[in-house]
Parts: structure tokens; sequence; C-alpha cells
């Protein structure tokens, strides 16, 4: 086993299923604020729904130069 796959693999929960998690609330607080709440809520909904979209772009990007 390479160094590489003991550091990716050898990590506690907050490591492997953090960044989906924190995505999953992040994207949850931008549904129901968008259905709740308005002016400021609306904003933060929009910022909050397209997080995802450009994490998934920037990640895919960064793995396409490498």
């Amino acid at each position: 086993m390479t160094d590489t796959r003991k550091l990716r693999s050898s990590g506690n929960w907050r490591t492997v299923y953090g960044g989906p998690l924190l995505i999953g609330v992040l994207s949850t607080a931008g549904l129901l604020s968008a259905l709740l709440y308005e002016g400021l809520g609306r904003y933060f909904s929009w910022l909050a729904l397209g997080a995802p979209i450009v994490l998934t772009a920037w990640f895919y990007a960064r793995r396409r130069r490498a």
C-alpha cells in the first residue's frame, strides 16, 4: 500500500464524510431559505444551492489538470 493511500484511508469519520455532510446541510438550508424567507433569504438560497455546482466544477477541473 502506498503512502498516499494510507493517508487517505486512515482518517476519522469527519475527514471522510465531512465534506458531503456540509454540502447536504448547506443545500437543505438553501432550500428552506428559498421556501420560508424573502429578501436576503432568497439571496442566501441562491448561494447555498449554487455552492455544490461550483464545487463540483472546481474539483472536476482540478482533477482533469492532474
